[in-house]
């Protein structure tokens, strides 16, 4: 995975949008499936006449509803209009990876390992341009001060490195 360049605009439009659909979409399929299932299979109570004691059905109801949204999400992902949403989702999901890693990945680094110090590149590099889409700027000084010393240990020892040199199968070593 390579870093690239993401409008934040347009980025944080698609993300509302796709996030008020996932919403409303499970909103509105969980009440549908739930009274549906009610509906078709709910216990109703002898006096009043009202289903009752359909927990079980509301939460199958959500469940499917929940299945249904993870089925559509996964057709519309490499729709042109989810390209910069679904590319942060991915890089986030790496850093995730990595982010389990790290103890392992700093200490090799520690040692001037060019995987470890190319897959820092990446993770300091990525979590800035996901830190700026997401207007998380209370640990952004930190994460700057983060890559500072990262390329000064990479300058002090005369090595090339870069986020550029970062592949998930770099990942493996640790």
């Amino acid at each position: 995975m390579k870093l690239q360049e993401i409008d934040k605009v347009v980025y944080r439009r698609r993300l509302n949008v796709v996030t008020i659909a996932l919403v409303a979409g499970l909103l509105l399929l969980s009440l549908a499936f739930g009274s549906g299932l009610i509906a078709l299979f709910g216990e109703v109570n002898d006096v009043s006449g009202e289903a009752t004691g359909n927990f079980h059905l509301n939460l199958f109801g959500v469940v499917m509803a929940a299945i249904l949204s993870v089925v559509v999400l996964m057709q519309v992902k490499d729709k042109p209009y989810m390209t910069e949403v679904y590319y942060v989702w991915r890089l986030k999901a790496v850093h995730n990876r990595i982010y389990r890693r790290l103890k392992k990945i700093k200490a090799a680094a520690a040692t001037h390992d060019i995987d470890a110090l190319a897959i820092l590149s990446f993770y300091y590099q990525g979590q800035k341009l996901v830190y700026q889409l997401d207007n998380n700027t209370l640990t952004l000084s930190k994460l700057e001060k983060d890559i500072s010393d990262l390329q000064a240990v990479i300058n002090e020892h005369h090595l090339t490195v870069s986020a550029e040199d970062f592949n998930v199968e770099l990942l493996s070593k640790f």
